[in-house]
């Protein structure tokens, strides 16, 4: 287990360390990835952004993710899901929440434009996978943004999920992949929420570096 985020990012930081990277840029999906990916970032002396995606939950059951939009709109379907069925729901949906999620994105960089990605190195992070539904969403929009290398960099995740991803990314850090997985938060001592403004913060105090 981990005590909190803080040493969750520094077990990334040390899997990472010799790890031969272009331009690094960590991406971390917030909010809790953001408290990780800063470790991360430190540790590489890598330039710090989000990146986000968003799940659309079935009808009958929001807690049950049936499909998740990018930023760009682009729809990423569960494996399992009925899309002839769901087909009008999910893209529906997927018009609300990517006009959520580029709010989201506007207000954490604080009106910035997102870093580059061609040509680089980039990390991915969360503070852990489930499914990695929105991870994989997240993944076909980088890729579209043509990365050198792509790296999935998670502290804790279970190898099913990661089998399902591994194809998608050039290479993965996950130090803890336990058999029996419930959720995220188990793997933490302390898993407390992350508000907007821990991510803001974080954000402008990497911003104020490059300055």
């Amino acid at each position: 287990m981990y005590n909190d985020r803080t040493e969750a990012g520094r077990a990334l930081a040390a899997a990472a360390h010799g790890l031969e990277a272009v331009d690094p840029l960590v991406l971390a999906i917030p909010r809790g990835g953001v408290i990780v990916g800063r470790e991360l970032a430190d540790a590489l002396h890598a330039e710090l952004d989000v990146v986000m995606a968003k799940k659309i939950g079935a009808p009958f059951n929001p807690e049950f993710a049936v499909a998740a939009v990018d930023p760009d709109g682009k729809v990423l379907t569960s494996p399992g899901a009925d899309w002839d069925s769901l087909r009008g729901y999910v893209m529906d949906q997927a018009k609300s929440k990517r006009r959520e999620l580029q709010e989201n994105l506007l207000r954490f960089r604080g009106g910035r434009e997102e870093k580059p990605v061609a040509g680089r190195t980039v990390f991915l992070v969360d503070d852990g996978l489930a499914t990695g539904l929105t991870a994989m969403a997240a993944i076909q929009y980088i890729r579209r943004k043509k990365p050198k290398c792509l790296i999935l960099a998670v502290p804790v995740a279970p190898e099913d999920s990661l089998a399902g991803i591994r194809p998608l990314v050039d290479d993965m850090i996950c130090p803890l992949r336990p058999r029996i997985f419930y959720a995220v938060g188990e793997w933490y001592i302390s898993f407390e929420q992350v508000d907007d403004q821990d991510v803001i913060r974080t954000l402008e105090e990497f911003e104020a570096r490059e300055r």
